[in-house]
């Protein structure tokens, strides 16, 4: 029955499309109105004889009947539908919403990213958003403004410049530069692995809440991290010209189709073009055949070619969406370099979604991001992979820990992660009385001492729904001669719980959160809906600082350690203690190591390395070295060398291609070179560039 749906809703719209209604069509196939509402509706489908005669009619082939992957007959004029003025003589002279933000790359990447999160479509994957940074000049530029159909625009642009406001400020010195110096700069957001643009041209669903609607969140389940719905208002403030194009493959059809729905949405001030007023937006697409809609732009499916010529084309079928933002700019570093710009998304995104991107042995990271620039269709940074360990390796490696289950309940040792129960007392709605019970919700706090690259440290990030950092903030009294350390807090869905206390304690702190969602306070919602909800906050913050303090614990490994216990503490090593070599973050560090000693008295280890990037491959020499209850750390020969993942073992050298971000390897000690015997002491390993070494 799918097939006979797809073939009905396809006939209707192309009848739509002619302006041909059921009974006239009827008419010209000698049938009855009801055997054409049966194939409208799906209750029925023509015989293969009737399905040459609707070819006809409708101006196209059999092939097209049957696949139908395009429009039949000529195709309907693209262009641009000017929202007339209201009649009662109301102006808006900007978007409000579009002020909601500071209009600067790195607040568009944390929220256009948080978007893309928010529709992630199959869990098992990461999504994957690519942030590509396109200035145009020439031919090239003089292209993109025809496919944009820049005639139809003009005369708007220049009538809205004309304003006092804001608003009509910003479209002058835009209009002024583009046509001084004949170059455009456009930014493109493409997300795969996301739900797209779903849904009917004005009713509810996604497409109507981004292009149709201004303030419509929009979000299908209560994992989503934003609640306003203003986080795609970003895309029309960081654009000088207030538009955007958009190109989205579904995850679910609509009118039969699923790729290339495009459209585009213009936000301008109030304007008047040759004595007719207009009030603000515009949109581009193909005029509305059905009469309650009438001339209005609505979506369409556009052609290769057409995406092509609009810079909207994706790279694969995989459904999401591709936002072009046109004449987009920096109000932060206005002046900056396209790889000042790349730069800027690049750090932004390896800052706020940093334990989005980590990934465990059995659980798969939730986003994959990169950052390219062009000219011209020409590469001027090429595409990077945003790699979260660039900048932030103490909090990766705590996030890891976390997810692989290897965290413990004080830090004893250099390298270990501590994890600590937060509770979080969610309060009754309102509406269910004071005497409901709360929510007891465990909230996660993990701690690991900082490393020495690190530039910011001993605050705590605290997040929740899909791990994008909300807030920093510092703990009081984290104890007296703490070291430096790093501590995540994972509250609601960030956890990975999915009970009722989870559910409550994420609307609470969504609740909780301002537009900016960059903070857990008193806000007006979480007042109004929720009893004693400022108490309940500063109790939470309290818990947050005891138990960084529990945690905190003792800062050196116990020397007279015994048993599993002690032997597993003085294992979980990720980097050398303090006292010896420490590498930058150019270096590949050892972020796991774990082992057992055998009953012929050989170390047994299982080691785990955080790569950096680089250009050439890594050539590595492994070294095992003795914790010794007194003296130096005298190294121990390798009996054997293994590789286990994304690396090889050539002439006891390690081996690992340059676009690898971790490896791992196995080691047997020989024990004929140990000092004492294996189970009185301690092991470390360390990783050094096999010329390095040699010397």
């Amino acid at each position: 029955m799918e097939g006979i749906e797809d073939f009905g809703v396809w006939l209707g719209r192309q009848l739509r499309r002619k302006g041909v209604s059921q009974a006239e069509f009827a008419l010209q196939l000698g049938l009855t109105r009801a055997a054409v509402s049966a194939w409208v509706t799906g209750r029925a489908r023509p015989r293969p004889e009737m399905m040459v005669r609707i070819a006809e009619i409708l101006e196209t082939d059999i092939a097209t009947l049957v696949t139908r992957d395009a429009d039949a007959g000529s195709a309907r004029p693209i262009g641009w539908y000017h929202r007339i003025a209201h009649h009662d003589g109301g102006r808006e002279y900007g978007n409000a919403a579009a002020f909601a933000f500071e209009a600067n790359l790195a607040v568009l990447a944390r929220e256009v990213t948080q978007n893309s999160l928010d529709e992630r479509l199959d869990p098992g994957r990461p999504v994957r958003v690519r942030f590509t940074l396109h200035e145009l000049t020439g031919e090239h530029l003089h292209s993109f403004l025809s496919a944009l159909k820049w005639g139809e625009l003009e005369s708007h642009y220049t009538a809205a410049a004309q304003s006092r406001q804001k608003v009509g400020r910003v479209l002058a010195r835009a209009l002024r530069e583009l046509r001084e110096n004949s170059s455009l700069l456009l930014l493109r957001v493409d997300d795969y692995n996301a739900a797209g643009l779903t849904g009917p041209e004005y009713g509810d669903g996604r497409y109507a809440a981004v292009v149709r609607r201004q303030l419509d969140s929009h979000k299908s389940n209560d994992r989503a991290g934003g609640s306003y719905g203003l986080r795609k208002a970003t895309l029309w403030a960081a654009s000088r010209l207030g538009l955007v194009l958009m190109n989205s493959t579904l995850s679910e059809a609509h009118e039969g189709r699923t790729a290339r729905r495009v459209v585009g949405r213009l936000d301008l001030p109030w304007r008047e073009v040759d004595k007719v007023a207009y009030a603000g937006p515009a949109w581009l697409g193909e005029p509305d055949a059905e009469k309650e809609h009438e001339g209005v732009a609505r979506s369409w499916w556009a052609d290769e070619r057409v995406v092509a010529d609009l810079r909207l084309d994706r790279d694969s079928d995989d459904p999401g969406t591709s936002f072009l933002v046109v004449g987009a700019h920096d109000a932060a570093c206005d002046s900056g370099t396209l790889e000042d710009m790349h730069e800027v998304l690049a750090r932004s995104l390896a800052d706020n979604f940093w334990a989005a991107m980590t990934s465990g042995r059995s659980s798969p990271a939730m986003l994959e991001a990169s950052v390219r620039a062009l000219r011209n269709g020409e590469s001027v940074v090429p595409e990077q992979r945003v790699d979260p360990v660039d900048g932030h390796p103490s909090l990766v490696h705590a996030m890891r820990a976390y997810l692989d289950g290897e965290t413990v309940d004080e830090l004893t040792a250099t390298g270990q992660v501590a994890a600590a129960e937060v509770r979080l007392a969610v309060p009754p709605l309102e509406a269910a009385g004071r005497t409901a019970a709360p929510h007891d919700h465990r909230a996660v706090l993990l701690v690991t001492p900082a490393a020495d690259e690190d530039q910011e440290h001993s605050r705590i990030i605290c997040m929740r729904g899909p791990r994008m950092s909300v807030t920093a903030r510092r703990p009081r009294e984290p104890g007296r001669g703490a070291d430096p350390f790093q501590a995540v807090l994972l509250a609601g869905f960030a956890t990975g719980d999915d009970d009722v206390a989870t559910h409550a304690a994420e609307a609470f702190l969504r609740a909780a959160e301002p537009p900016e969602h960059d903070r857990w306070r008193a806000t007006a919602e979480l007042t109004a809906a929720y009893v004693d909800a400022p108490r309940r906050l500063a109790e939470f913050d309290a818990a947050m600082d005891a138990a960084l303090r529990g945690a905190i614990g003792r800062r050196t490994v116990r020397r007279d350690s015994t048993g599993p216990e002690g032997l597993r503490k003085l294992l979980r090593l990720d980097v050398p203690p303090a006292g010896s070599v420490r590498r930058g973050r150019g270096s590949p560090l050892v972020d796991r190591v774990i082992g057992k000693v055998e009953e012929d008295g050989a170390w047994i280890l299982d080691v785990t390395l955080t790569v950096p990037r680089r250009d050439d491959r890594w050539q590595l020499l492994p070294v095992a070295k003795f914790e010794v209850r007194s003296g130096g750390r005298p190294s121990v020969e390798w009996a054997e060398l293994s590789a286990q993942e994304n690396c090889e073992i050539v002439e006891g050298r390690l081996l690992i291609a340059p676009d690898v971000r971790s490896a791992r390897f196995g080691g047997v000690t020989a024990v004929g070179s140990h000092p004492v015997a294996a189970d009185m002491a301690g092991v470390i390993v360390e990783v050094h560039p096999a010329r390095e070494a040699s010397a």
